[in-house]
């Protein structure tokens, strides 16, 4: 009779502890639901009423008079890509080696520990590596240096995802295409790769949503232009480098394009999360 009073205590015990947790589960996640909806909210309402067929064709304007933001948008489209082009293949080849190539060694070890400490390095300290590695010996900023910037912050990021994608692969699809006389890098990119690819993509998409907002790597090294520019030789205007400045200004109507802008990112940004959601789901894998 005892052990089953003490089961009954014990029982109502650790439901009240998984009743207290779950409330304060819900609290968290509606705290930042609510915190997403007032960013979200707030951008609407302070930038829906910039948001005209202006602001994609028209330049960025100087005080007083009407202009968009193409050069800007333009300017970070380019660098993103070029970022992306550069940063995933090196990071997908990185996280083969970790997952493939090296795995329970010693050299995959370090390499993750600094791919770990890259992932969670400030972006201005990349942007000043930049800045000594490129800006001061060409002796003039350029959208080159930033989209090394960018392509060091996606490099991590599509790292870690590609090897925890190869990880999952079973290995019993490896030995089947290896009894088939299949070499070792055939086994890796016709089978693991296939496999784990709708993962790769998630990486890539979730590394350019984080570099698609920065700000500090490229006033280091990108910096801005007012103009049209396509050379990327030369500095090159990017969003969030204009929303910094123009957020900053006195003037009303720079202040208006900024909120517009970040908009356009967040927006941007947002659309790119969901769909790295999409992809990395069961029902996204399966299709």
């Amino acid at each position: 009779m005892d052990a089953f009073v003490q089961d009954t205590k014990l029982y109502a015990r650790r439901k009240r502890r998984n009743a207290i947790a779950m409330v304060l589960s819900y609290i968290a996640a509606g705290s930042g639901f609510v915190a997403l909806l007032w960013i979200l909210g707030t951008l609407v309402s302070k930038g829906i009423g910039g948001l005209s067929f202006e602001t994609f064709t028209a330049m960025t304007p100087p005080p007083g008079e009407s202009g968009g933001l193409l050069n800007a948008i333009y300017g970070s489209a380019i660098q993103t890509l070029v970022a992306a082009l550069v940063g995933t293949p090196i990071g997908i080849l990185a996280g083969t080696f970790m997952a493939e190539y090296g795995r329970g060694t010693k050299t995959a070890t370090i390499v993750r520990f600094i791919n770990d400490v890259l992932l969670s390095a400030p972006s201005i300290v990349i942007g000043l590596f930049v800045y000594e590695l490129m800006v001061r010996p060409m002796g003039h900023f350029s959208a080159w240096a930033g989209s090394v910037a960018l392509a060091i912050l996606v490099i991590p990021v599509v790292v870690r995802t590609t090897e925890d994608m190869l990880l999952l692969v079973p290995n019993t699809l490896r030995e089947a295409a290896s009894s088939l006389g299949a070499s070792r890098w055939r086994v890796i990119n016709k089978v693991c790769y296939r496999a784990a690819l709708s993962g790769l993509v998630t990486g890539a998409l979730l590394a350019v949503a984080r570099i698609s907002g920065e700000t500090a790597p490229l006033l280091f090294t990108s910096l801005n232009n007012q103009f049209w520019s396509t050379d990327m030789n030369q500095p090159m205007a990017n969003l969030p480098v204009v929303i910094f400045q123009f957020a900053m200004s006195p003037y009303q109507d720079w202040q208006k394009l900024a909120w517009v802008g970040a908009l356009i990112i967040t927006t941007t940004v947002l659309a790119l999360n969901i769909l790295a959601r999409s992809l990395s789901s069961p029902r996204g894998q399966q299709s």
